[in-house]
């Protein structure tokens, strides 16, 4: 539990976007589901499994960019110091 919790601290910010990205593209989805099948179950079925599944993939998305920016940083000021 207190992994979850510090996973959750820690990742606020990126959990906030995540969740605020789900909800926008739930009801896109969903306009688009029902615009394609014109039945209400299917659209709102469709709209909540595949955002469901894009925002887990997301989140994880934010976390190698977070990582690789870090990297970058790292390794760059680790050039301007031999540099010097």
């Amino acid at each position: 539990m207190t992994r979850l919790t510090n996973t959750l601290r820690t990742h606020q910010t990126t959990l906030a976007k995540t969740g605020s990205y789900y909800c926008i593209h739930v009801v896109v989805a969903a306009c688009v589901a029902y615009a394609v099948t014109g039945n209400l179950w299917a659209s709102l079925t469709l709209s909540l499994l595949e955002p469901t599944v894009q925002a887990v993939a997301f989140f994880f998305h934010e976390k190698a960019w977070d990582r690789g920016l870090k990297k970058r940083d790292k390794n760059a000021g680790q050039l301007a110091a031999g540099a010097a």
